[in-house]
């Protein structure tokens, strides 16, 4: 039986097993820079052109206007405004470097970062020289960034997730120490392996000479 005072044991997963390895971080990291850094000069840089539309305050008002310009270069405006911000559906939760969080909070989390970070870029962006305030712009760039998170994070944690618990079900599982207390158990001791008696010469030669083999000896 066991006491109040004596130890149990405790098994619990290792902390670097939940969250993404360093290196993988800092290459996140890193990306992560380099992408805003790319966002901030294709958005506050001034455009030299002699006219701009007019602030749009409607959603989507703009998508129907390039759309009624002509269905590709519609679609290619489309594409390119998905696209500016989409990296930061994986790049934010790789940079947190946690595996087994929920997919929903995640979620939620990277909407509003990305829903944040674009409209600070669009209203900066409206006071530079040949911009103007967009809302579609803010709507599709959060679309793209909530398109690219469930495309992408849920299926690469999930892959992640499974390479330690490959490696833990194939290496050797230590043998637990015991407890203060439990009897220790008894330690296989191998025999010695027996030794060869040698015969004598005469006894070798005499079997020999009948054709008989040689007795053994015990």
């Amino acid at each position: 039986m066991r006491t109040e005072n004596e130890p149990t044991r405790q098994w619990s997963a290792s902390p670097s097993a939940a969250e993404v390895p360093r290196p993988l971080r800092a290459a996140g990291l890193t990306a992560l820079v380099l992408h805003l850094l790319v966002v901030g000069w294709i958005v506050l840089r001034p455009l030299p052109v002699a006219w701009v539309y007019d602030a749009n305050l409607t959603p989507f008002g703009s998508v129907r206007r390039a759309l009624s310009l002509g269905e590709a270069a519609g679609l290619w405006q489309v594409a390119c405004e998905l696209l500016l911000l989409a990296p930061l559906g994986v790049l934010l939760p790789l940079v947190r470097g946690r595996l087994r969080a929920a997919w929903l909070p995640s979620f939620l989390r990277v909407a509003g970062v990305s829903a944040l970070l674009a409209t600070g870029l669009e209203i900066v962006g409206s006071w530079v020289p040949g911009h103007v305030l967009n809302v579609d712009h803010i709507l599709l760039g959060v679309a793209g960034v909530s398109l690219t998170h469930l495309a992408v994070v849920p299926a690469a944690r999930a892959v992640l997730r499974a390479r330690p618990a490959r490696e833990h079900r194939t290496a050797p599982a230590p043998a637990p120490a015991p407890l203060p207390g439990e009897p220790q158990a008894p330690v296989p001791v191998k025999a010695p392996a027996p030794v060869p008696v040698p015969l004598p010469a005469a006894a070798k030669l005499s079997a020999a000479a009948y054709g008989r083999p040689a007795p053994r000896t015990r």
